[in-house]
């Protein structure tokens, strides 16, 4: 299993986001983007982990929404990782949230306690929109950043539960790994 928890996105708004980012995916068919059914923001990557640690995580999961209320997260603004100079990860904007922020320090605490790494990295919320399997040409890039910036989606998502999703890899879907999901802990303790 290769395990993650994230903030679904409403299917409303991951279609209208879908819709909002085809001269996107016109103008490079070859990237790796996302379907609407697979858009989200994933608060914390956990990686390869055998089937006994998903009781752990959902306990963890349960735990830590069950102390957050409900909130709303802005959406909007197209960029890449690292940059687009050399863009890896085609992403949505999340806006800064304190909730949002407390919500991943609390989430990195509880899965530390289980045994997992706290992330390195500071947390930068986004909504992966495409993977880039190869580096593209520098004006192919200059194009797609003009475009991205071009991109006029903004929307308001209600935040109200937490999902541990399986995203096992090797499978031969043209859309990449599956998603399962295997838990979903609604915030307040609903």
């Amino acid at each position: 299993m290769r395990l993650f928890l994230a903030l679904e996105l409403d299917a409303a708004t991951a279609e209208a986001l879908y819709f909002a980012i085809a001269p996107l995916r016109a103008l490079e068919p070859g990237l790796a983007w996302m379907p609407a059914t697979k858009l989200h923001l994933t608060i914390k990557f956990l990686g390869d982990a055998d089937e006994g640690r998903v009781s752990g995580l959902v306990a963890a999961a349960s735990l830590v929404a069950a102390t957050h209320r409900p909130f709303g997260m802005r959406l909007g603004g197209v960029g890449a990782f690292p940059n687009f100079r050399r863009p890896r990860i085609v992403w949505l904007g999340v806006e800064s949230e304190p909730r949002l922020e407390l919500l991943h320090h609390d989430l990195e605490l509880a899965c530390m306690e289980r045994g997992y790494e706290v992330e390195g990295r500071p947390f930068r919320p986004h909504v992966t929109l495409a993977r880039v399997r190869e580096q593209l040409p520098a004006e192919r890039v200059r194009v797609l950043a003009r475009a991205a910036r071009r991109i006029a989606f903004f929307a308001t998502e209600n935040v109200d539960r937490l999902t541990l999703f399986d995203g096992a890899t090797g499978t031969s879907a043209p859309t990449g790994a599956r998603y399962r999901r295997l838990h979903a802990a609604t915030l307040g303790g609903r």
